[in-house]
């Protein structure tokens, strides 16, 4: 049997409840001042950590103060045990939510730091997430006396048969894992399947992949069916690339000259238009004979997929005027046709007959 309660354990109970809530207080002022300081910081590692930790230690103190509140409280035996077992899941509850906060954000700050990592795939953040709040629900089980062998015994027996359910999902997300893990394509790279769709990778999620096209419209492609397409990414191995431009001249023109002024004009595009590459060797290569004019390819380089519309548009229209300022002609497709008059005999049979067609000779006037 328990004793009575008097006034003293009221008193007692009451000191330890309020200083759980004066600690808790105390704490979050700190936890202000130390989010403050590590905002100054350029590691981001700090940030993930004190909010994780403002978050948790109030919980925490608070706990403190309703378990020592109960201790100075004269309760049963059972009623002290389900008390503290209460507070104990409420813990294990803040902990493993703040974990999984915290972890998630590290990944994501990890990626955000190193170049060719997944920046913005929330896919390894969400799989971490997962991860963290299953341990902390199977540790609740525990704490609540309730085995967690015979639910992982039936979970691995329901496992194969969800897996057969959700094959496809499943292999969606087996498929985006693999091409992060490849790093074939990450979040940021330019590419261009086969069957027509193309733009930037956005993010690459448990099923689906983003992208978004030049006219800001987004595409979802599933995981799957990204890895198992031909597919051109323009980021890798090098975000730089050429392009080729196709031009002519009239066969009058001096192809020394017009190799020169050439030239100068790539070389002024790549110096002077947003997105050109300045150390690009200019290129010209003659390579065709044409019905009115020699034609010849111009290799501009380009510093992002992009980029490229924007440096022909200016290319064509500096050539232009260049070549119009040096007398150098660029003459519209045009083909001579020469009529001759004469006689076309036809052979005649032995017997003097007329052929099949009737036709013994003919003459064009």
């Amino acid at each position: 049997m328990t004793r009575a309660l008097t006034l003293d354990d009221l008193i007692l109970a009451g000191i330890a409840l309020a200083a759980g809530l004066l600690a808790a207080f105390v704490l979050r002022l700190l936890l202000r001042w130390l989010g403050k300081q590590a905002d100054r910081t350029r590691w981001n590692g700090d940030d993930v950590i004190v909010d994780a930790l403002r978050t948790v230690l109030p919980w925490a103190a608070v706990a403190g103060g309703a378990a020592g509140a109960a201790a100075a409280l004269p309760l049963t035996r059972t009623v002290q045990h389900h008390t503290n077992q209460s507070l104990t899941v409420l813990l294990i509850f803040v902990v493993t939510v703040a974990s999984a906060r915290v972890v998630g954000n590290l990944v994501r700050s990890v990626a955000q730091s190193r170049s060719g990592v997944a920046a913005s795939a929330t896919i390894f953040v969400n799989i971490t997430r997962v991860m963290v709040l299953a341990l902390g629900f199977l540790v609740v089980l525990q704490t609540l006396g309730i085995s967690i062998a015979p639910m992982l015994t039936a979970l691995g027996v329901g496992g194969l048969a969800v897996a057969l359910a959700l094959q496809d999902t499943l292999a969606n997300l087996f498929a985006g894992l693999h091409i992060l893990a490849s790093k074939t394509v990450q979040p940021g790279d330019y590419i261009r399947l086969s069957s027509g769709e193309e733009g930037y990778v956005t993010d690459i999620n448990w099923r689906q992949t983003t992208i978004r096209n030049l006219s800001n419209n987004l595409v979802i492609i599933p995981n799957g069916q990204l890895a198992g397409t031909n597919m051109t990414n323009y980021n890798r191995p090098e975000q730089e690339l050429t392009i080729m431009v196709q031009a002519g001249v009239g066969y009058d023109s001096d192809l020394e000259q017009v190799e020169r002024v050439t030239c100068e004009v790539v070389t002024e595009v790549m110096r002077d238009v947003t997105g050109a590459v300045p150390d690009h060797e200019p290129a010209v290569r003659f390579h065709t004979f044409g019905d009115s004019r020699i034609g010849f390819t111009v290799i501009l380089g380009v510093g992002e997929f992009s980029d490229q519309y924007r440096i022909k548009h200016e290319f064509i229209k500096r050539l232009h005027r260049r070549y119009r300022a040096e007398g150098i002609a660029i003459p519209a497709p045009a083909r001579t046709v020469t009529l001759r008059q004469g006689t076309v005999s036809i052979p005649q049979q032995r017997d003097g007959a007329e052929d099949a067609g009737g036709v013994s000779a003919a003459r064009l006037d």
